[in-house]
């Protein structure tokens, strides 16, 4: 029975290092963006490059919720990953879901964090227009009321 379970984890490991050692496409991490297969794209230059994760397992059990990662499945993540400031613990954690190096061209890379920053950037324009809306309304209140 021993040497069956040693034999059985021996060929666990080997698995996962194949796993992990498999360079992945962008085209092949976009396939898996949804709850049942969600897969993210998550690294830099400053921390050993992109790597895809299989969050799939995880979804549920995620502090910030599932709909979180949901909204990047298939897609990089990086940025919304650092912006939030996840703690080491949480980097720890997200070893164990690694699938393998993101295989990406410098020009496809920079496409990247250059989309990814550009949705951050499309979100928070949306955010100042309607700061923006709400004070002209309350502008003009202000004014009709003084002249009344």
């Amino acid at each position: 029975h021993t040497l069956a379970l040693s034999v059985s984890i021996v060929i666990s490991a080997s698995q996962t290092t194949a796993m992990a050692d498999k360079k992945l496409s962008l085209d092949e991490v976009a396939k898996h963006d949804t709850e049942k297969d969600c897969w993210l794209i998550i690294g830099n230059a400053n921390n050993g490059g992109p790597k895809v994760y299989d969050v799939s397992s995880y979804l549920d059990d995620h502090p910030g919720g599932a709909e979180v990662m949901l909204e990047v499945a298939g897609k990089y993540a990086d940025d919304m990953f650092e912006d939030i400031g996840h703690s080491n613990e949480a980097r720890k954690q997200l070893k164990q879901f690694l699938v393998g190096p993101l295989d990406a061209t410098e020009e496809e890379l920079a496409s990247l964090t250059a989309s990814s920053s550009a949705s951050a950037g499309s979100a928070s324009g949306g955010a100042m227009f309607g700061v923006l809306v709400a004070l002209v309304a309350i502008g003009a209140g202000v004014y009709f009321y003084t002249q009344s």
